[in-house]
């Protein structure tokens, strides 16, 4: 027989389908995610690092903290509606069509919970405790879809338990850090053409599509991160924001690939291969990126205030290289995301309609690190513009009641997927029709 040899090839059939260990690509944009204040929301998180009165300041920018009033709780939940449906066709390795449907809608509709306690110490200082979600993603298709060698499940979260501190030098400059630990957890999955791979061996009895099995790739693991920033107010009505959140690597040491081989294929491969596609455990490092926010809020009058934000995400030296290392025979494999750095800008204002009630708005362009060269179905990601819009109301001087709402209008993003060894030779070309809303509500309790 001649599969010893060519089958050699079927490793990286695995090798690539198991960049799942370190998410492969997995919304900001791509799988970054903003939604952290009903607020902020409701202003297109414009002013997320120097508006007063949001207690989600703690997350983006510690020295923030300055701009809260007393002892207080505050609790957000965001609602994401994503929806993300293909259309286009497949190519089997002989060139044939591939079979299979749409995939039907891969999106979801997912809760975004945070929650923030502050606590002023003396005259100057400030400490503060955050529960975020700051990535977060999934995409599930149906089974048997056109693209299934290429992707059926991708779910990633990411919940980050902070700590911040900050000092006022003075009613005009502020400096604050956090440190925060980031659960990472990891679901991916997807099908194994083995009847390709047995075909191009000369095993009788097999053709493209003929013996699918499947990889389920699962992981988690706790990292450290920090969060640095600074509060510069000119004036006692404008104030201006800095900060940087560092990267957060995780090494996945202890990551299940589970593959489902069908009895006729898994027959051949224990002789070929013995050792390969059995279910093993794996390791990775997956970075998650660093950011740097500019914020600035003014108060025009009693009544107007108008904030802007700008964030820049380092995507490119995240997600350069990820290297796959099995427990088992299979060899380890690089693989390259091709990311690119993106720019996140948002304005904003808020109207004091009366002394309870506040209206809010805001714009906002959202880059995604995708292109068309390295766009795949897990993140079907395309840039985005945002319209938001919330209302605030404040039934007592210690109760504070905030809801939000975004509509993201985006471009339907091309998915073109070449004939490679990761997908065995099976290719994939389409357009992706994505829509997403988001809507927020949120409560702070003073003491």
């Amino acid at each position: 027989m001649h599969t010893a040899s060519t089958l050699a090839r079927v490793t990286a059939l695995a090798v690539g389908i198991a960049g799942v260990l370190a998410v492969g690509h997995v919304n900001a944009a791509a799988f970054q995610l903003k939604e952290n204040s009903a607020k902020g929301l409701g202003r297109a998180f414009a002013g997320s690092g120097s508006a007063a009165g949001d207690a989600s300041i703690m997350a983006v920018n510690p020295a923030g903290m300055r701009q809260l009033e007393g002892m207080q709780v505050q609790g957000d939940l965001s609602a994401i509606s994503f929806s993300a449906k293909f259309k286009g066709t497949g190519r089997k390795p002989t060139g044939q069509p591939q079979t299979g449907g749409d995939g039907g809608d891969a999106g979801m509709i997912a809760p975004v919970p945070a929650a923030y306690f502050h606590m002023p110490i003396g005259e100057q200082a400030h400490f503060g405790v955050s529960l975020t979600a700051p990535f977060g993603f999934k995409t599930d298709y149906d089974n048997g879809w056109v693209g299934r060698y290429s992707g059926l499940k991708t779910d990633m979260k990411a919940i980050d338990l902070g700590f911040a501190a900050s000092y006022d030098v003075n009613p005009y400059v502020s400096f604050g850090a956090s440190v925060f630990v980031e659960h990472l957890t990891i679901e991916l999955s997807n099908q194994i053409d083995f009847g390709t791979a047995l075909a191009q061996a000369r095993v009788p009895g097999f053709a493209p599509g003929s013996a699918d099995g499947k990889l389920t790739v699962e992981g988690d693991n706790n990292a450290v991160g920090w969060t640095v920033g600074g509060l510069f107010s000119p004036d006692e009505n404008t104030h201006i924001g800095i900060s940087y959140r560092s990267k957060v690597e995780h090494k996945i040491t202890g990551g299940d690939a589970t593959f489902d081989v069908p009895t006729n294929a898994a027959a051949v491969l224990a002789r070929a291969q013995p050792g390969n596609f059995v279910s093993t455990s794996g390791k990775a490092t997956l970075t998650l990126p660093a950011s740097a926010t500019l914020s600035v809020t003014h108060n025009v009058n009693d009544r107007w205030t108008v904030m802007g934000d700008v964030t820049r995400t380092a995507w490119s030296t995240a997600f350069d290289q990820v290297t796959i290392d099995y427990a088992s025979s299979q060899p380890d494999s690089v693989l390259e995301f091709g990311y690119r750095d993106t720019t996140f800008v948002s304005l904003g204002a808020d109207f004091k309609l009366s002394d309870t009630v506040t209206l809010r708005g805001g714009i906002a362009l959202d880059q995604t690190p995708t292109t068309n060269a390295h766009r795949d179905v897990r993140v079907p990601d395309t840039s985005r513009k945002w319209l938001s819009m919330g209302v605030g109301w404040t039934p007592s001087a210690n109760t504070e009641y905030n809801f939000g709402y975004t509509h993201l209008f985006t471009k339907d993003p091309d998915v073109i997927i070449g004939g490679t060894t990761n997908n065995q030779g099976n290719s994939l070309n389409g357009k992706y029709k994505v829509r997403g809303d988001v809507l927020a509500a949120s409560f702070n309790y003073k003491f």
